[in-house]
């Protein structure tokens, strides 16, 4: 069934958050399709383009055109390609609001390159009401979960002193791990990547970098 305006105004009460984006208009597709690519790599999400800031619901003129450049702009800066769904949802005869459902993919990590010369592009990663770049843990992690089951690990001495430092701190970056452990960031990157593909680890993704905390479990 078609989405509703009563749909539209529900998800706009919700306001902007881990599964909503609103967008005004689409004046630069190439930065909506990173929101884009943040659900897909995430919990998936809904984009409503034709609402303010505030939770008004102006709507678009012409909803048509900007539908056209932003689908265009999802095929060609997309990499690999990603499940959405859209509509047009009219506000009256003259004006509409975008809807575009993303869903949790199966294919990340997904990439949006900033123009179509580019051949490599940046993952992102819905954190809350931003869209950040994913760390290159954060996207080993994407990619590796897709097919790895039943990872196991050498309890070494570098997990060792993981577990110290866990005894009286919650959290630990990468730094800090290659700190505490005094070995190269390469080898505490894996080993963290590692333990999170293990479940041992979470990791929670942030702009100023990753935290990464022990499971209840453990």
């Amino acid at each position: 069934m078609p989405v509703s305006l009563q749909e539209i105004k529900k998800l706009v009460r919700r306001g902007e958050g881990q599964q909503i984006e609103f967008k005004r208009k689409v004046a630069h597709p190439e930065k909506i399709v990173r929101e884009i690519v943040a659900f897909a790599n995430a919990d998936g999400g809904y984009l409503l383009v034709g609402i303010s800031d505030e939770g008004g619901i102006p709507g678009l003129k012409y909803a048509e055109e900007h539908d056209y450049l932003l689908k265009k702009a999802i095929d060609e800066l997309c990499r690999p390609t990603l499940d959405y769904k859209s509509e047009i949802v009219p506000i009256d005869d003259n004006l509409g609001v975008l809807y575009y459902f993303i869903k949790p993919s199966r294919r990340r990590p997904h990439y949006a390159l900033a123009d179509t010369t580019q051949a490599f592009g940046k993952a992102y990663i819905r954190v809350g009401d931003k869209s950040i770049q994913a760390s290159d843990e954060m996207r080993q992690i994407l990619k590796r979960s897709r097919r790895t089951k039943n990872i196991k690990f050498t309890y070494g001495e570098n997990e060792k002193k993981l577990m110290e430092h866990f005894k009286f701190n919650k959290t630990i970056t990468l730094s800090e791990f290659a700190s505490v452990a005094k070995i190269p960031v390469i080898i505490a990157s894996r080993t963290l990547v590692r333990l999170c593909l293990a479940n041992v680890l979470t990791i929670q993704p942030l702009e100023k970098g990753d935290l990464f905390t022990l499971k209840e479990s453990f």
